[in-house]
């Protein structure tokens, strides 16, 4: 379950994922397949995937104890072999790291 709260040790990653429209189904295929691996891995907390509405993005938000395990399972010769149809599908992904920085919640 994702964590999302102000002054968290949880480290979230968040990428932006664009891709043409009739890409997305496969793609999504494909991050759910990574999603289970990763919740395989030390130091996982969630996955959250988000597709567009018009089909031409995916978001992954991502959650792991520290950045440490992060960068480890993302470096994996596991994880770095398993998807190359990944790079071909899709036109850009851009991973960023952040901080929760304010939650306002009803």
């Amino acid at each position: 379950m994702p964590e999302i709260r102000e002054n968290s040790d949880v480290v979230t990653q968040i990428t932006t994922v664009k891709l043409p429209p009739n890409n997305q189904p496969e793609i999504l295929k494909l991050m759910q397949e990574r999603a289970r691996f990763m919740a395989t891995q030390p130091g996982f907390v969630s996955v959250s995937l988000h597709r567009s509405e018009d089909g031409s993005h995916v978001v992954n938000y991502v959650q792991w104890k520290n950045r440490e395990q992060l960068a480890a399972a993302h470096h994996s010769s596991e994880f770095r072999k398993k998807w190359p149809r990944f790079g071909e599908l899709v036109k850009e992904a851009e991973p960023c790291l952040y901080k929760v920085e304010h939650v306002e919640a009803a």
